[in-house]
């Protein structure tokens, strides 16, 4: 029987926020490092060559792990909402997506456009590369091919790349549940997505944009999630208990730290993202094959702020670009000492998070209620 959308939108996940949460600290850290040299701090006091380096460079590991989790909670989210892969509408998918996504890609583009027309440097493209031409890549969802092209040409806009890649993605997402239909048949797709991966990777290791930004090269990413969550919903329910998720998920996250840890995303650029998905989509599975109710357990109130980052990671994506541009567009910011650098970042990171808190409860999420009742009113009624 087909399932209600009330059932569908359950409570958020603690543990996919953590590992959400883990996620975009990882790319605060590295944006913060390509500004600043976080390196060049008393930071190495505490973690040693070549670890320490990797930690903060390895931050696009962090958008390999968001492309798992979406794939998972999109997948698994679709099946709850639409009673199956079968019965996916793509006029509500597409109209939830564009209400999610949408407003706030639209915010975050007028401010940095009208920075960049202002003339504040920082916020302009680099070479002849039109502003108009920038932002419509990015709202039609091919910037990743435009930085094939020109190269890293715009400081904030750049980092966009990833919304193509995964809105593209997620436009073939429910017509391929139409055309398909079954899980068995759309499956396999996804299992190709999976193995063109690295071969893609493989070809385009000696160049950083194609390899790190390019379609195919994190499709497999996201198709890992997507695998995920018809696995999860087809084994037995509860099978799994709590003890054997627990480990599940500490081995996986253990992994993850040693893959992430051990080499520069650069240096592995074939097998890294595809490890890294792999350990993140072991740790979804964990989760997601245990009915174990979420406890309240010390640990858990220990990881509460990193899951309150989880929660707000799309707010924090788009905006904490915008706040680190203006931060270096300060002038007494633009040489740092090496003993402030960790205060500065402590700094930046509490300013992202009351700048994505504000946007997610004032603006994001009461129009998205309101676009998604707009759009899809009898689903949402129901």
């Amino acid at each position: 029987m087909k399932e209600s959308p009330a059932r569908a939108d359950r409570p958020r996940d603690f543990r996919v926020d953590v590992l959400r949460g883990l996620s975009i600290v990882s790319v605060l850290v590295l944006h913060f490092q390509l500004a600043y040299r976080l390196l060049k701090s008393p930071l190495g006091r505490f973690l040693p060559e070549p670890y320490l380096s990797n930690l903060v460079w390895n931050g696009n590991y962090g958008v390999t792990v968001f492309f798992v989790i979406s794939g998972y909670l999109i997948t698994s989210t679709s099946m709850r909402r639409f009673g199956g892969l079968e019965r996916v509408s793509p006029r509500v998918f597409y109209a939830f997506r564009f209400a999610r996504i949408i407003p706030c890609l639209l915010l975050v583009l007028a401010i940095i456009t009208a920075l960049a027309i202002a003339g504040v440097q920082i916020f302009r493209n680099t070479g002849d590369v039109p502003l108009w031409l920038t932002d419509l890549s990015v709202l039609t969802f091919w910037h990743n091919v435009m930085m094939s092209k020109y190269g890293y040409f715009n400081y904030c806009i750049n980092i966009f790349w990833s919304l193509s890649v995964e809105e593209v993605f997620y436009i073939a997402f429910p017509l391929l549940c139409v055309m398909l239909r079954k899980p068995r048949w759309i499956v396999p797709v996804w299992l190709a997505a999976i193995v063109a991966g690295p071969i893609y990777r493989s070809f385009n290791s000696h160049n950083e944009i194609r390899f790190l930004y390019g379609y195919l090269a994190c499709f497999d990413a996201i198709a890992m999630g997507c695998i995920v969550a018809v696995a999860v919903r087809n084994v037995k329910a509860g099978w799994m208990i709590q003890p054997i998720r627990m480990i599940m998920q500490l081995v996986s996250l253990l992994f993850m730290t040693w893959i992430f840890l051990r080499a520069g995303i650069d240096t592995v650029p074939v097998w890294g993202t595809s490890l890294m998905a792999l350990g993140a989509a072991v740790f979804l599975y964990a989760e997601g094959a245990c009915n174990a109710a979420e406890g309240s357990s010390m640990a858990d109130k220990l990881v509460s702020p990193i899951a309150w980052f989880g929660k707000h990671s799309y707010e924090l994506y788009l905006f904490h670009i915008v706040l680190l541009a203006g931060m270096r567009s300060i002038p007494m910011t633009h040489t740092l000492s090496p003993e402030s650098k960790p205060f500065w970042f402590v700094v930046f990171v509490g300013c992202s998070a009351v700048v994505a808190w504000g946007i997610a409860r004032f603006y994001s999420e009461p129009l998205n209620r309101r676009l998604r009742a707009r759009l899809a009113p009898s689903v949402t009624a129901q």
